[in-house]
């Protein structure tokens, strides 16, 4: 027989502290740390300790004695079980100090670089209704409350349109309403699913790879454009064209109506083919007089009224004047390229996927940039002698690497080319502080700012500017 896990109850204990991934704060008697998910910082809690690990424990608060000044009443009725907005009971000007503080915490100790005054975070003016993007998922195993679970009742629904819960990939969390996404993102998903129940059509089941609902993708577009995406695993011609027929009916101004029949184990949509049933394949977002495609595939930040903050920051960072070669590593879709374009003399944007290069392409041509190339390929080997060669020297290079940050590579490429500037923007600061550590012989920071692109997560965007020594 194994061992009994033993746990713990510590009574009275301060919550001090906001940590990495969303989790709050204490220390157990012995001094070790406790990781909480359901209490902020300034709460007098008894916490009940679940995993232990030899220098911390991992503990839920069963008891507040004391509730934080920190806090903030859910607007989410969803908030206990629905993992994607962890800190809503935190008020928001508190999150943001703790974003800000998580990323100099990363920056001073894990890079252990030298930081000059760091310029506030930039916190977001909507801190509800602000992401262009979600991804609904189907279900016909709805995750069951404590208490229906506890009334030993038959539940004779078990269809579900909304989120995963939190460690379980097979259980959805119906969503009556998120508050993530503005109007008419609610109706949309609550109709589809509707439609579904009242029409019987069978909602995926992960466990037994059966059903014929599976997801839906929805951006709104800060243009007002609508892209709905709807995911099929099996296909029933009749019953697939009558819910498209009803969606279209019932929200007309959908711009973008497409479909996807995918079969496979997994719901990625990147391999598949996707088909247009109304309307354009694609929508535009606009910024600054810019316009850009969206596709079903494209990336684009979420965060489209703050997108345009964090893209303002770089290219400040930037100090462009018209003379600058400019690298835009990692470029995406090419958004922040063409964002600097008119500020430098020639943009070069590197992306390891060749559709969003495609974007690029295409998107410079539609806003009339003419001093921008594009290249697809891996960034450790795209980014060579010969390329550099073909293209010519940075003046500055712009990175904005995925979060699990860049190549030690492409570090070692550019400390060997040096550019005069780096301007380094990230999505996880710690990995970002582990590329600054490995460029500090060589640059300087004399820039940061925190942007805050994701309210009510701990999560954070941070730009740094690297000047030569």
């Amino acid at each position: 027989m194994g061992r009994k896990k033993k746990n713990y109850i510590f009574e009275n204990i301060e919550v001090i502290d906001a940590g990495a991934r969303g989790k709050s704060v204490a220390k157990a008697p012995d001094g070790r740390v406790i990781f909480l998910t359901n209490a902020i910082p300034g709460d007098v809690v008894d916490i009940q300790t679940g995993r232990k690990r030899k220098a911390y424990f991992e503990g839920k608060a069963i008891k507040f004695h004391k509730l934080s000044e920190k806090r903030a009443e859910p607007v989410c009725k969803h908030f206990e079980y629905c993992g994607g907005c962890k800190w809503q009971h935190m008020d928001y000007q508190s999150q943001i100090e703790y974003k800000e503080k998580e990323v100099v915490n990363n920056l001073t100790r894990i890079g252990h670089v030298e930081l000059p005054e760091v310029t506030p975070i930039l916190g977001c003016k909507t801190v509800y209704n602000y992401r262009n993007k979600m991804e609904f998922s189907f279900s016909s195993s709805r995750w069951l409350t404590f208490e229906e679970i506890e009334s030993k009742e038959e539940v004779s629904n078990r269809n579900a349109c909304g989120f995963h819960i939190s460690g379980m990939w097979d259980k959805i969390l119906d969503i009556d309403e998120c508050h993530l996404q503005e109007a008419p993102s609610n109706e949309i998903r609550n109709f589809i699913k509707n439609y579904g129940i009242e029409n019987n059509i069978e909602f995926f089941n992960p466990r037994e790879h059966s059903g014929m609902l599976r997801t839906m993708m929805l951006r709104i577009a800060s243009t007002g454009e609508i892209m709905l995406v709807i995911q099929f695993f099996q296909d029933d011609k009749e019953k697939r064209e009558a819910l498209l027929k009803a969606v279209l009916e019932k929200f007309p101004q959908i711009t973008s109506l497409q479909y996807v029949i995918n079969g496979k184990a997994n719901d990625t949509l990147y391999d598949q083919d996707i088909i247009l049933y109304h309307g354009r394949d694609h929508i535009f977002e606009e910024m600054e007089g810019l316009r850009f495609k969206i596709g079903p595939k494209s990336f684009y930040q979420t965060n489209s009224e703050q997108a345009y903050e964090l893209y303002k920051i770089t290219r400040d960072f930037a100090g462009l004047t018209g003379e600058e070669l400019v690298y835009d590593l990692y470029t995406g879709t090419g958004t922040i390229a063409q964002f600097v374009a008119k500020k430098a003399k020639k943009v070069i944007g590197v992306e390891a996927v060749p559709d969003a290069i495609k974007d690029a392409k295409l998107n410079a041509k539609t806003n009339n940039i003419d001093n921008t190339e594009f290249f697809a390929g891996d960034m450790k080997d795209v980014f060579n002698d010969t390329f550099i060669a073909t293209h010519g020297h940075p003046d500055v290079i712009i990175t904005d690497p995925p979060r699990d940050g860049m190549h030690k590579n492409v570090v070692a490429k550019i400390l060997e080319i040096a550019p005069k500037r780096v301007v380094y923007v990230s999505c996880n600061s710690a990995t970002q502080a582990r590329d600054l550590a490995l460029m500090d012989e060589q640059y300087k920071i004399v820039k940061t700012q925190a942007v805050d692109m994701f309210p009510q997560t701990h999560h954070v965007e941070n730009v740094v500017l690297l000047e030569k020594r």
